[in-house]
């Protein structure tokens, strides 16, 4: 159920990192580490998993907002996820 702005003490804007702040040009990541990254944690940081889900919620939409910025490589082993990094001049 929607709930008023006032039955909050603060509102916060509701700005992301660009691609390029975010990540190094020269490493990929897994959506679990960029999901760390957009709150300003360690890549490797110890979650547990309802935090490491919510976090999720904010790394999906931003990595298909930045998509056009990014390049994708295949996971390394069926159970683990793929990578994405930042698109180089080269890679454009």
């Amino acid at each position: 159920m929607p709930r008023p702005k006032s039955d909050f003490e603060q509102l916060h804007p509701c700005d992301f990192y660009t691609p390029e702040e975010l990540l190094d040009a020269d490493r990929m990541y897994t959506v679990y580490e960029i999901a760390r990254l957009l709150q300003e944690l360690d890549p490797d940081a110890e979650l547990e998993a309802g935090t490491e889900d919510i976090l999720l919620d904010w790394a999906i939409p931003w990595v298909m907002n930045n998509a056009e910025d990014l390049v994708v490589a295949e996971p390394t082993a069926e159970d683990e996820p793929g990578y994405y990094g930042l698109k180089t001049d080269e890679e454009r």
